[in-house]
């Protein structure tokens, strides 16, 4: 009886084990930042992903001045941080490093939406807003469509211009591929609500960034953050872009949840 009791349980042993081994292991989620081509030029697109990610707009510490750099936010993480998977910079800003339109931290909302007319890349309108709460719902809307539509206040809220795709199609003042190439970077939000953070490796027009956003990205409403002094930390690949002083700074931070 002892024999036949120990090879019954042999067998069973073998079964888990042949079982376990035509078990494939999930393959590990691809990196948050990768390096693509469109229409012939370099860029580097970063997804974050509700549930593994969540999205927080900072200056600097609390209480003190603006970081104005990504190298500046680096070392100065606090302790038991969350980890970064990337971070960009995200709106536009005066030159103390202070938010120019609608501004929401942690929250708080430091500077009311700004819906003036005037020069330069912010107030070609319809400008727009990148917004949400940490752990997803983001979103990219008009101004005018944001103040009409939003209520509640967000988590995080950052106002730039011009929107590069509404509503499916490009900015109305924007060329298919104008003369003006510039380093350039900016936020879109697909149908599963991934904001997609895109920043050019060289320079490009506004039309073939657009283009990559809704073509590419399917992003139905995406927004430019700025030009020339577009900057990316990449932890994973040890890329922390230097440059011109920045404003506000976009962290997208590695979920609690996703790492247990």
């Amino acid at each position: 009886m002892k024999r036949r009791a120990l090879a019954a349980l042999l067998l069973i042993l073998s079964a888990c084990s042949s079982k376990a081994k035509q078990e494939p292991l999930a393959p590990p989620p691809p990196p948050p930042c990768e390096g693509v081509r469109f229409e012939g030029v370099a860029l580097t697109h970063c997804t974050a992903v509700p549930g593994l990610h969540t999205i927080h707009i900072l200056l600097g510490p609390r209480g003190g001045l603006p970081y104005r750099s990504l190298s500046q936010l680096a070392v100065n993480r606090p302790a038991k941080s969350h980890a970064v998977a990337f971070a960009m910079n995200g709106g536009m800003f005066d030159d103390a490093g202070r938010p120019i339109g609608y501004y929401v931290e942690d929250g708080k909302r430091l500077h009311a939406l700004n819906r003036k007319e005037g020069i330069g890349n912010f107030h070609m309108l319809p400008n727009g807003v990148f917004y949400g709460q940490a752990d997803g719902h983001w979103a990219v809307r008009t101004s005018d469509d944001f103040a009409e539509s939003v209520n509640n206040r967000p988590d995080f809220g950052t106002q730039s211009g011009p929107m590069l795709v509404i509503a499916g199609k490009l900015h109305p003042k924007i060329d298919s591929d104008g003369q003006s190439l510039k380093l350039r970077n900016g936020v879109g939000v697909d149908a599963q609500g991934r904001a997609h953070f895109v920043i050019s490796d060289e320079p490009i027009s506004f039309g073939k960034l657009a283009r990559y956003f809704r073509d590419a990205l399917h992003c139905p409403n995406a927004l430019f953050l700025d030009g020339s002094v577009s900057s990316l930390w990449d932890p994973l690949h040890g890329r922390v872009d230097g440059g011109p002083p920045l404003g506000p700074l976009i962290v997208v931070e590695k979920s609690a949840k996703a790492r247990k």
